[in-house]
């Protein structure tokens, strides 16, 4: 029961400025082909999902998201999962500068000459927060058509869980290490703070802890601090923006293992011998035996000489990719229960069954009386509904569907965010709508489409 996913990180769609444009259109393609074929000769045939860890674009602007959500529509299809199936985080490149106000560079100074304890002061001021936020304008209507929105309180986020192994589940978790960047930042004088809000993710019995973050941990200030809950609370750690690719397992105690990966960049500014074009395919499995999770490597690296993608047997693992981490949360709902009609002493094979993907409510959700409750995940064309509603219409087309299905009360005064935007969206499909709001996406793209033509 394997869980396959195609990872990429720093693609940075929108950094060329001169002829090696040309070159780097062939890497994104090539990679494409070659995912494909690499999960084509997998024993299911399929990916789940693909996995970004940061830097989609170069420099935060809507046009960048535009490509990359096409590009990644042909990833998808090429590998064989949905295409809204993708868990995303942002990097310090999804960030738009030139939103940058003479306020948030103050709120920036102000935290970077302190702390923590300064962080905490200027994110729990919803003021603040915004202005800090608005530069992920353009990534945040990208990453909330993939259901992988930016928490609005800049909490961890999580909503996507997967079955590797009878009532054994790896569940992902997406920080967001790029809020307080401005450029200039170092790893040898971190001035990034996760914070506390932030880096004290949940942890449940049957299920390991996944975390997706653009930023390596020796980039913040509160490193000690985000270590020891990463440590204690996560199996696996993916990270991006340095652009060099290595694994590390450490034992945090006995029976109890984190793998850190750190990624290589899908597309660098230049590739030569030290940088160079990489992808991985990561295999999430449940050994059964030691009742642990296992995950195996797929790295691939650019061959220059032939000008394509092949094995990289040097990196993350090497010719011994798999990597079994000792898995307390695993072992913490006891053995595997036998299923009704099987007997006990025959041991039913999962290998080939499809993994079980379940979206779940973010971590700690609550409403009040007056708020809705999240969408049930099992509504048939949600998921690609939400996709196409944010990533793929403008601004007035949402407005237009939301007053047109009477999602928006005439009498409302109340400024339209994307966090209201979602809210009603979800209210529509809750009210059976869904069929509705998938006719007029279709019919305003297919105008606009007429339009252009």
């Amino acid at each position: 029961m394997s869980a396959i996913f195609v990872h990429v990180s720093d693609i940075h769609f929108g950094q060329e400025r001169d002829h090696v444009v040309h070159i780097h259109d062939d890497v994104k393609k090539e990679l494409v082909a070659d995912a494909a074929e690499v999960i084509a000769g997998s024993p299911s045939g399929a990916a789940q999902g693909i996995l970004v860890t940061g830097d989609v674009a170069f420099s935060g602007k809507a046009e960048q998201y535009e490509a990359a959500g096409k590009w990644l529509d042909a990833l998808a299809e090429g590998i064989g999962c949905p295409i809204h199936r993708v868990q995303m985080v942002p990097g310090n490149h999804d960030l738009d500068r030139d939103k940058l106000s003479i306020g948030g560079s103050k709120l920036l100074e102000f935290i970077r000459a302190g702390g923590p304890a300064e962080y905490e002061k200027v994110i729990a001021n919803e003021n603040d927060r915004a202005t800090l936020f608005s530069r992920f304008e353009d990534y945040g209507r990208f990453c909330i058509g993939y259901n992988c929105g930016l928490d609005e309180e800049a909490k961890y986020a999580t909503n996507l869980r997967i079955e590797v192994g009878r009532d054994r589940w790896i569940r992902f978790i997406r920080l967001n290490s790029s809020l307080l960047c401005h450029g200039e930042e170092r790893d040898d004088q971190p001035e990034l703070v996760m914070g506390e809000r932030q880096f004290v993710i949940p942890r449940h019995a049957g299920e390991e802890n996944v975390v997706l973050v653009h930023h390596p941990l020796n980039w913040y200030k509160d490193a000690v601090d985000v270590r020891q809950y990463v440590r204690s609370r996560a199996r696996v750690l993916i990270s991006g923006h340095e652009h060099d690719p290595k694994v590390e397992v450490e034992e945090v105690e006995e029976g109890c293992d984190l793998m850190m990966l750190a990624a290589g960049a899908a597309v660098p500014f230049r590739s030569n011998d030290i940088f160079t074009y990489t992808y991985n395919v990561i295999e999430f499995d449940w050994d059964e035996g030691t009742d642990n999770l296992v995950v195996t490597m797929h790295p691939r690296t650019w061959n220059p000489v032939k000008t394509c993608f092949e094995p990289d047997n040097k990196r993350l693992g090497g010719k011994k990719p798999r990597f079994t981490l000792g898995s307390p949360n695993f072992k913490k709902i006891g053995q595997v229960p036998v299923r009704p009609g099987q007997i006990a002493d025959v041991v039913e094979d999962d290998s080939a069954a499809e993994p079980v993907v379940e979206l779940v409510p973010a971590e700690g959700f609550e409403t009040s009386a007056e708020e809705t409750p999240p969408m049930p995940p099992d509504a048939e064309g949600y998921e690609l509904a939400l996709l196409r509603f944010f990533r793929d219409l403008y601004e007035n087309e949402r407005l237009k569907i939301l007053v047109e299905l009477d999602a928006i009360p005439a009498e409302s005064n109340e400024r339209i965010n994307q966090g209201l935007e979602r809210r009603l969206f979800d209210w529509l499909a809750r009210e059976g709508r869904l069929p509705d709001l998938i006719l007029m996406i279709d019919r305003l793209i297919g105008e606009r489409d007429e339009r252009d033509a």
